[in-house]
């Protein structure tokens, strides 16, 4: 999940560069949402991974 944020972020930034505003906006959008969906999931497998069973 995190690569994909990380390729989104990639062409969020050539997409800047070349001025195309939209596109630039919406990566940069989807990146944050899986950046974060990335955290939750890492934090909560944190927390369960550690159990004794």
């Amino acid at each position: 999940m995190l690569s994909w944020a990380l390729s989104f972020l990639i062409i969020a930034i050539v997409a800047g560069v070349l001025g195309f505003t939209g596109i630039a906006g919406a990566s940069a959008g989807i990146a944050k949402i899986l950046f974060v969906v990335f955290l939750i999931i890492f934090v909560i497998s944190l927390i369960f991974g550690r159990r004794k069973v």
